[in-house]
Parts: structure tokens; sequence; C-alpha cells
């Protein structure tokens, strides 16, 4: 798909970054709308852009990005964002940010992603990757995977296929992200993880090169690590119990993205599209 170019100045390092951003968000949609395919159904995505509007204290800021959306009989909502903005940080938001303290001129592009699943066997997943650039330059993203009903195939495919993406660049960063995502996913209001865990990393600065690269083994591996679970549990019989307990589960995950999550927080306090921060959210849930 052409999406329209952003109204920001960027340099080859942030081209680049959204080069490929937006080039993951095409093919992730390409292989989610052949699942839909394979059950008969007729879903695609539709986009939507949006413009975010230049800030008066940041000039040339502004940007903006395409909202991408499907719901299907397999996917019964799923949302692939990429944005790529820029401006000023609000002094009192600016101070939380890497690098902002000092200046808060700031660019961001990146993807985002959430899916929930029509059947509760199948799990929901997150994934998201990011360029940002202040006074530093770094990466930063993930991906986890939030089922209703766990299957320890499904999560020690999910592992394994992030494990390698991770020892193809350094060793150490397998055990590191998987621990921060541990710790990151957790709700500590209810005392739960959000789901059954993957990796979460940020600040990953220093070498462009190596760290682009491990970003984009980040896309690649979430293409291989997701749908193969989505094609084993898509066809799955499911009760009214087990539904229950997927909306109920997602109540949780509602919670998390409202309360704790990164991005929701940069996406509000940058002046993102409301629908594009908050299609995180589930289609229904529960509360009993």
């Amino acid at each position: 798909m052409t999406t329209p170019a952003p109204t920001i100045p960027m340099d080859d390092q942030q081209q680049a970054a959204r080069t490929w951003f937006e080039s993951l968000r095409d093919r992730i949609c390409t292989q989610f709308e052949a699942i839909e395919r394979e059950s008969s159904s007729d879903a695609v995505f539709t986009y939507t852009a949006w413009d975010r509007e230049a800030d008066g204290n940041a000039p040339g800021g502004g940007g903006g990005g395409v909202r991408g959306v499907m719901k299907g009989k397999v996917f019964e909502k799923v949302g692939v964002n990429v944005s790529t903005v820029g401006g000023a940080l609000s002094p009192d938001f600016a101070g939380s940010i890497h690098g902002a303290a000092e200046d808060p001129q700031f660019f961001a592009t990146g993807i985002s992603l959430v899916a929930h699943m029509a059947n509760p066997h199948v799990p929901a997943v997150h994934m998201n990757t990011r360029f940002l650039v202040t006074t530093k330059r770094w990466f930063g993203g993930g991906a986890d995977l939030n089922p209703p009903i766990p299957y320890g195939e499904d999560t020690a495919h999910f592992h394994e296929t992030l494990k390698a993406a991770c020892d193809a660049h350094d060793p150490d960063h397998y055990p590191r992200f998987t621990k921060w995502a541990d710790d990151y996913f957790f709700i500590p209001h209810r005392g739960v993880h959000r789901g059954v865990g993957g990796i979460f990393y940020d600040h990953l600065e220093g070498d462009f090169d190596a760290n682009f690269a491990f970003t984009r083994s980040v896309g690649e591996a979430f293409l291989e690590a997701f749908a193969p679970i989505v094609r084993r549990r898509m066809a799955s019989e499911w009760t009214r119990e087990e539904y229950q307990q997927m909306l109920e589960w997602r109540g949780r995950y509602a919670e998390f993205n409202l309360v704790h999550d990164r991005g929701t927080l940069f996406g509000l306090k940058t002046g993102g599209n409301i629908d594009a921060i908050l299609m995180s959210l589930p289609p229904m849930a529960a509360w009993n």
C-alpha cells in the first residue's frame, strides 16, 4: 500500500527505519489476510491515514501515520499501525524520555500491532518496534504472547523463535530481554503477568547498524512465531465457559494497556491519533 510522506525532515537513519516498519506492516497484513482466506473469510485490512499537526514549539514538527484494522472470522480485531512523528515534548513529559530532558525535540517512527482473536484457544499477541531520536538515538520494542488458554507447545514455539533471533546477534539478548518482558508485562494490582511472555527491550543505542539489524530480526521472528500458532488452533471447538474466560482475560489486558503501557502514554502525550493509540483495546471484554 502507499502511505503519505510525513511532513517532518528525516536523515538517512530515520528514513531507513521508517521504510522498514512500513514494509514489515505490509507483509504482516498480507499474511493475516491469507489466514482469513484459509478460514473462508473475505476480511481484509482497511487503512486510515492520519496527520499530526505541527507543534508551534517545534519548527517542521508534525508527521502522522496509517492505522490498519481488520475484523474477520479468525482475527476478531487486529490493528497494525505505523507512525512517524516529530516535534517537541511537553516539559513535564520530556524528563521521562531518554535523552529529552536536555532538549525536548524528538523524532519517533515505529510499528505497533495487537491482535485479539475470535477463538479463545488462539492467543492474542502484541508486537512493537520503534526508533526514537532525542539527544540520543535508540531502538526499542518486543513481542509477547497473551493466551486466554495457554498451551505449552505454543509458548515453547514462540519463545524458541524469538530466542533464535536474539542469539543470532548476542547470546545475552534473550535472557536479558525475556526477563525484561516478564518484569514489564506484569499487572501489579492483579499480581499476575499479562500473558506467557516474550521479549522486551528499550534504549538500544550506540551501533545503529547492529541495533537496526536486531530490530529487523525481531520483526522477522514475529512472522515466524505467530502464524503457525494461529493455524494450529483457529479451528478448535470452544465452549461458552472458555469464551467467558477469554472475555475476562481481555479485561486484564485492557487494564494493563490503560494503566501501565509506555506506548499508550507516549502516544497520548505526543498528540497521536486516539483511535490508533487505543486500537490495542479488545472489541469485547468482561469484568466480574
